[in-house]
C-alpha cells in the first residue's frame, strides 16, 4: 500500500512537471535514448496530455556504438506510438572535425555527445530538453535542480541555481539558454523498475537475463563488440548477464544475473549493494567525472 501511495505521488509530480514544461517554454524536446528511464519519460508524457498525442518530438544522440538491441526498440516503439523522433549522429560530428575519436583501451563515444548534443539544440532551437536523470544515480546529479538552466555554450554552473520551493519551477530564461528538465529527479532506480512493472511497459531485451559474449576488465564485465577495445590477453567467454543501465557499448558493463522478469529484476535490485551506475564505465574516469561532463554540456 505504501509503495503504491508513493509511486502515485511520483507519477503525479512527474506529470505536474510536464505539463509546466509544455505551459512555459515554446519548443520543448524529450531526449531518448531507449533505456528505461526515457521508456517511462514517454509514459508519462502520454498520461501528461491525453487524450492529445505528446506535443514535442524524441530526439536520440546516436553514438553509432549502441546495442542493436536498444535501437531496434526505439524505433519500433516510436512507430507503434506515431511519434516524431529526430536523431543526430555523433558520428556526422567526428565527420566534420567538431570532434575527436577517442583510441586506446578505454576509448569511447559517450563524452563526443555533447557537442552533437548542442549542435542539435542550437539546430532546432530547442529551449527545454527533458532527460530522465535520478538524483539517486550520482552525487553531480543529485545537486541539480528539476529545471536546471545550461548557459549560451550549454554549461551548467551548480553554483548558479535557483530554489524550487513548494514545487514551484521556474522556467524563465535569457536569450540563447536552455533549460534541461528532469521529471523523474526524485525517483530511484527500483521506483522507476516498480513503475515499469506497474504499467506492463515493454523493455528492450538487454535489461533481463541472457547469454552474451564478454570479458572481464578491471572487476567490469565488458561487452565482447567491434566498437570495444579489447587487450589481446583479455578472454572472451560466454555468461548470462543482464544490464542495469543502457548507454554506449564501450562505457556500459553488464552484470552477472538470472533475473528473467521484470519481478525478478526488481528483487535482484532490493539484494544489491552495489549502485546502479556501478555498471557505468565512464564515471570512473575520475572522481567528478559526470560533473565535468555536466559542466560542459552533457545531458
Amino acid at each position: 500500500m505504501t509503495e503504491t501511495v508513493q509511486i502515485n505521488a511520483l507519477e503525479n509530480e512527474a506529470i505536474y512537471i510536464f505539463r509546466e514544461v509544455a505551459a512555459q517554454f515554446e519548443k520543448p524536446v524529450l531526449l531518448f535514448s531507449g533505456g528505461k528511464d526515457s521508456i517511462t519519460l514517454v509514459r508519462l508524457a502520454q498520461k501528461a496530455f491525453h487524450p492529445a498525442k505528446i506535443p514535442f518530438p524524441l530526439m536520440h544522440i546516436d553514438t553509432g556504438h549502441n546495442f542493436p538491441e536498444t535501437i531496434e526498440f526505439r524505433d519500433r516503439l516510436v512507430e507503434e506510438l506515431g511519434l516524431e523522433l529526430i536523431v543526430r549522429n555523433v558520428q556526422d560530428s567526428i565527420d566534420q572535425g567538431k570532434v575527436k575519436e577517442e583510441t586506446g583501451r578505454y576509448s569511447s563515444r559517450n563524452m563526443l555527445q555533447t557537442t552533437t548534443l548542442l549542435d542539435a539544440i542550437e539546430e532546432f532551437k530547442f529551449d527545454a530538453c527533458i532527460g530522465g536523470a535520478r538524483r539517486d544515480e550520482e552525487k553531480a546529479r543529485a545537486k541539480e535542480r528539476i529545471f536546471s538552466v545550461r548557459d549560451d555554450f550549454g554549461q551548467w554552473d551548480e553554483r548558479n541555481q535557483r530554489p524550487e520551493l513548494f514545487d514551484m519551477l521556474n522556467g524563465e530564461i535569457d536569450f540563447g539558454q536552455n533549460v534541461r528538465v528532469f521529471p523523474i529527479s526524485n525517483w530511484t532506480e527500483l521506483d522507476v523498475w516498480t513503475y515499469i512493472e506497474r504499467e506492463n511497459l515493454e523493455i528492450p531485451s538487454i535489461y533481463f537475463a541472457h547469454k552474451r559474449e564478454v570479458f572481464l576488465r578491471d572487476g567490469l564485465i565488458w561487452s565482447a563488440s567491434e566498437h570495444v577495445y579489447r587487450d589481446d590477453d583479455e578472454v572472451v567467454e560466454e555468461r548470462m548477464v543482464r544490464f542495469r543501465t543502457v548507454g554506449d557499448m564501450s562505457c556500459t558493463a553488464a552484470v552477472d544475473s538470472y533475473a528473467t522478469t521484470i519481478s525478478k529484476v526488481v528483487s535482484e535490485i532490493r539484494d544489491s549493494s552495489i549502485s546502479e551506475r556501478g555498471a557505468r564505465i565512464d564515471d570512473k574516469r575520475s572522481e567528478a567525472a559526470m560533473e565535468e561532463r555536466k559542466q560542459q554540456g552533457y545531458f
